[in-house]
């Protein structure tokens, strides 16, 4: 005979799922993932976004196969980076770069990136790009002028087209910024707090017992 407090127990996981997905937002987070990307930069970004209930879709540069990072992780896209962008339905509030120097590089080199990145500044959405990241930024010609800053290796790169800034995480306008590896918490959150409030940053930052 099933008890009673069977019962109640498998109430209590319902209610428990239900405010769960109560939890989830509308907001919509783009990261595109290159050959050769950070894998912290990635991972930690993508973790945190999704622990804040931001549906995030993990976009391979060239396919959505198996892509290798600049450890030799290796992380499988959700999708390719064509696919996700082309999708007539879907609309991204935010779009990531991470950086890693080969992943940088083959951000700067794809047609297809500058197209995703010229398309949403149209719309006025968002674009955080952390470590070598910001060099995309340059090389399309995004947010000329703006105070961005980026790893301390590819700072030379970047002060003649930006009001560049040591900040561990910077914004100006709709662009954000960070530094690298060390930084990628501070720079999640960021996105976390310009999309869906400083509350939210709060909830989410005590179980990861980050300071």
């Amino acid at each position: 005979m099933v008890s009673v407090s069977f019962f109640r127990r498998i109430r209590n996981v319902g209610h428990k799922l239900q405010l769960y997905h109560s939890t989830m937002s509308d907001k919509k987070a783009l990261v595109i993932l290159a050959e050769g990307a950070e894998e912290m930069e990635t991972v930690i970004s993508v973790d945190v976004l999704r622990r804040a209930g931001i549906k995030v879709t993990v976009a391979g540069l060239t396919g959505s196969d198996l892509v290798k990072c600049s450890r030799d992780v290796l992380i499988k896209p959700d999708t390719s980076l064509e696919a996700a962008w082309n999708s007539s339905n879907v609309s991204y509030d935010i779009v990531v770069l991470p950086g890693g120097n080969i992943g940088a590089e083959n951000l700067r080199n794809s047609s297809l990136v500058r197209k995703v990145l010229e398309d949403q500044v149209k719309k006025q959405g968002w674009i955080a790009a952390i470590c070598a990241g910001p060099t995309a930024l340059k090389a399309h010609g995004i947010a000329k002028g703006a105070s961005i800053t980026s790893h301390p290796s590819t700072k030379d790169q970047l002060t003649s087209d930006y009001n560049y800034t040591e900040n561990r995480v910077e914004k100006d306008g709709k662009i954000i910024t960070s530094r690298g590896p060390g930084s990628t918490f501070e720079f999640a959150l960021r996105i976390v707090e310009e999309l869906l409030g400083k509350d939210k940053v709060d909830e989410i930052r005590k179980p990861m017992l980050l300071q």
